[in-house]
């Protein structure tokens, strides 16, 4: 007799079977033990006397399923693999099948086909120990952002940002492609946010001096009490946005691994559509992001909101900007990026050597601000040059000092002359002279 091949279950019957044979127990001891109904043991042992140790064996085993894919459905989805999606996850793999082909298979199944023609195998990453934080309860009550360096146009064009925004409570996402992570990027992306959404309550971000700065505080700062902020700070300040600095990549893991998302699908998508420049993929993220959404999105545990709507006036524009303090010359004149700027004349001028605020918005539009009130300004080349006129002063007879040698040596020649005058005439006897 050849091998028989039994699953643990199958040989776990065999051992039972045996024991009703040897009269240990009995056929409704051997039912409860194996959780099966009277009649099916019935069966069992009827097929167990009738075949042997083969009758225990699934009769359905080494037949061919009727559900089964035909050898041509498979060989086609093989070579669109091969061809177009090589690399592509299972999962995104069986979403592009239904989406551009019209073709759905199982994501399970498609996985047990490409890895038993060797085409894709998963990557496995040694994790250390984290302790587990549950995620907030409300929509807008914390936003995790991040910036993630990646190749996302191919290795030729080198490594761009994306910057993410995701919601701890329900992992909804929103992005923002620029050439890195600076202060512009990260403002127009929460600008983005705060249109669709609201104003949320805190932010969780890496400790980069785009978002936290450990500079000093200056004099001014210190006499007024603040702490130093950076420009994103300062706009979120405005907006009354806390930013919980985070200590660790695990600390801000949802977005983290929403970053592993993009640059898996994003990257496969770029190079489907063919892209390879930030402004085109700026124009698909929002309908990419919105797919993403609508499939890893889950309910937040509350159902209020905790986003804030803008007050009435308010405007975005005058609070994602960059701010720079400077001091007014004597000639009215304010110098900033190296350009001069002419105050007008007007009302509220401010005189000179005070403080005002120079505003540059993210269009590249400036403000002038002295005490929260715009002043009228324009650009001009060059300081206006000073005109020093010729002053010819009268020229005046020069007067010794009363206490000047050359007047008094001349006092004592005069009384000197004097007296041997008076000793000639006869008036002064000569030795009153000597």
């Amino acid at each position: 007799m050849g091998e028989i091949r039994m699953s643990n279950k199958e040989r776990r019957r065999l051992g039972i079977m045996a024991r009703v044979d040897a009269g240990e127990i009995t056929l409704r001891d051997a039912s409860n033990i194996l959780g099966t109904s009277y009649r099916h043991i019935k069966r069992i042992r009827s097929r167990y006397r009738l075949y042997g140790d083969a009758g225990l064996v699934h009769r359905s085993r080494g037949r061919r399923s009727s559900h089964r894919y035909s050898d041509e459905v498979r060989d086609r989805v093989k070579c669109l693999y091969t061809e177009i999606y090589k690399g592509f996850g299972p999962v995104l793999f069986s979403e592009k099948l239904l989406e551009d082909h019209g073709i759905r298979i199982n994501h399970e199944t498609l996985r047990r086909w490409l890895i038993s023609d060797g085409l894709w195998q998963r990557k496995r990453k040694s994790r250390g120990h984290r302790s587990r934080r549950e995620r907030r309860e409300h929509f807008g009550e914390l936003i995790q952002l991040d910036g993630s360096f990646h190749n996302w146009h191919g290795d030729e064009e080198g490594k761009s940002c994306l910057m993410v925004m995701v919601d701890d409570a329900t992992g909804e996402t929103m992005s923002f492609m620029s050439e890195e992570e600076t202060t512009r990027a990260a403002m127009k992306l929460l600008w983005s946010w705060i249109n669709r959404y609201g104003v949320p309550v805190a932010l969780y971000a890496d400790r980069k001096n785009v978002y936290i700065t450990e500079r000093e505080p200056t004099l001014e700062e210190e006499l007024a009490g603040k702490k130093p902020l950076t420009a994103f700070g300062t706009a979120c300040k405005k907006l009354g946005i806390r930013i919980i600095p985070a200590y660790s990549p695990q600390a801000k893991g949802r977005v983290e691994r929403k970053n592993g998302v993009f640059q898996d699908r994003l990257v496969k998508e770029l190079g489907l559509l063919g892209i390879k420049t930030i402004e085109e993929t700026n124009r698909m993220l929002n309908p990419f992001t919105d797919r993403l959404n609508d499939r890893f999105t889950k309910e937040p545990a509350s159902q209020v909101d905790y986003h804030s709507k803008l007050p009435e006036g308010f405007s975005l524009e005058d609070v994602f900007c960059i701010e720079d303090i400077r001091t007014v010359n004597n000639d009215w004149t304010i110098k900033y990026e190296g350009k001069l700027f002419q105050l007008k004349e007007q009302s509220n001028l401010p005189p000179a050597k005070n403080k005002v605020t120079v505003r540059k918005r993210l269009d590249g539009t400036m403000q002038i601000l002295y005490r929260e009130r715009p002043l009228e300004f324009k650009e001009i080349s060059s300081r206006p040059a000073v005109v020093h006129k010729e002053v010819i002063k009268p020229k005046t007879k020069w007067k010794p000092a009363p206490d000047h040698p050359w007047r008094n040596n001349r006092k004592d020649t005069n009384k000197k002359s004097l007296k041997q005058t008076d000793a000639a005439r006869g008036t002064v006897p000569l030795a009153l002279t000597t």
